[in-house]
């Protein structure tokens, strides 16, 4: 829902304040942000995501490719293929990989290449990153993907800090600096636009089940991916955010089932209704 928060995503932050069984995440050697009243850090009340279904990315910012060459968020947006969209950076000692890692596993899973019904953009959160190091970052996980020629399907970029916040803001992606780790405070979230620009979907989390990845990107690609029975089904789905999951709809199945009731329905009466009008035309004609 638009505006809606997530608290239980602080769960994932990148500042040490997670137990170590979570998601088998050590913590990490860092500054004890709080102030021992049990109240929530300051810096941690900026990070977060606020979902904003609906809401155009600012497609006129600014970046660098990692090839070094300067880039509008506009001229990846084409009209048909929907886009994935991460904020990473390279330099993020545990989530940024996780998530990454976790969402190339599910696209290795999808018969769709990369670049070919969809593309992804990651956008470093780091003003200071370079493009090299997003380079760096990019031949490392397509390496994971395993799938030659797809690297066009792929964007990362760097760019200023005041485009940063701007893209982040847009979509409601919180993070924070912090100073004492000169780390990015900040959690996992992927969020899947339409081919237009509009915020479609987000997933959480550093694992991502293939299905879900899949409806969510027909669900972005307002039929323009995907074959006939797969946007059928769709039609069938809804997605649950309290599982992350795409689940039946009973009033969309019952209204589905409806529609095939009333066209098998009708092209019995067709069948019927031609039947009977050759045998009166039949009937007519024949001599008497």
């Amino acid at each position: 829902m638009r505006g809606l928060s997530k608290p239980g995503l602080a769960l994932l932050l990148m500042v040490g304040v997670m137990p170590s069984p979570l998601w088998g995440i050590p913590r990490a050697d860092l500054p004890d942000l709080s102030d021992g009243s049990g109240a929530t850090p300051e810096i941690l009340k900026k990070v977060g995501t606020t979902e904003k279904l609906g809401d155009p990315v600012p497609l006129d910012l600014p970046f660098v490719d990692s090839d070094g060459s300067p880039i509008a968020l506009r001229s990846l947006f084409d009209g048909t293929r929907p886009v994935i969209l991460t904020l990473n950076y390279s330099n993020c000692p545990r989530l940024c990989s996780l998530q990454l890692s976790g969402v190339f596993k599910a696209l290795e899973k999808l018969d769709w290449n990369l670049g070919d019904k969809y593309r992804m953009i990651t956008v470093s959160i780091d003003p200071d990153e370079t493009p090299q190091r997003a380079q760096q970052s990019k031949d490392k996980y397509l390496t994971l993907y395993g799938r030659p020629g797809t690297e066009d399907g792929w964007h990362c970029l760097t760019g200023k800090e005041e485009n940063i916040r701007k893209l982040a803001d847009a979509v409601g992606f919180g993070y924070a600096f912090v100073p004492e780790t000169r780390q990015f405070a900040h959690t996992a979230a992927t969020i899947v636009c339409m081919p237009d620009g509009r915020v479609s979907r987000y997933l959480y989390g550093i694992e991502y089940d293939p299905g879900t990845m899949r409806m969510a990107l027909l669900e972005a690609g307002q039929g323009k991916i995907g074959t006939t029975a797969e946007r059928t089904l769709l039609y069938c789905l809804a997605f649950d955010p309290q599982s992350g999951r795409y689940t039946l709809a009973a009033l969309r199945l019952v209204r589905a089932g409806g529609v095939i009731a009333l066209a098998v329905l009708g092209g019995v009466l067709f069948v019927f209704w031609r039947r009977e009008a050759r045998r009166s035309k039949d009937g007519t004609d024949r001599p008497e």
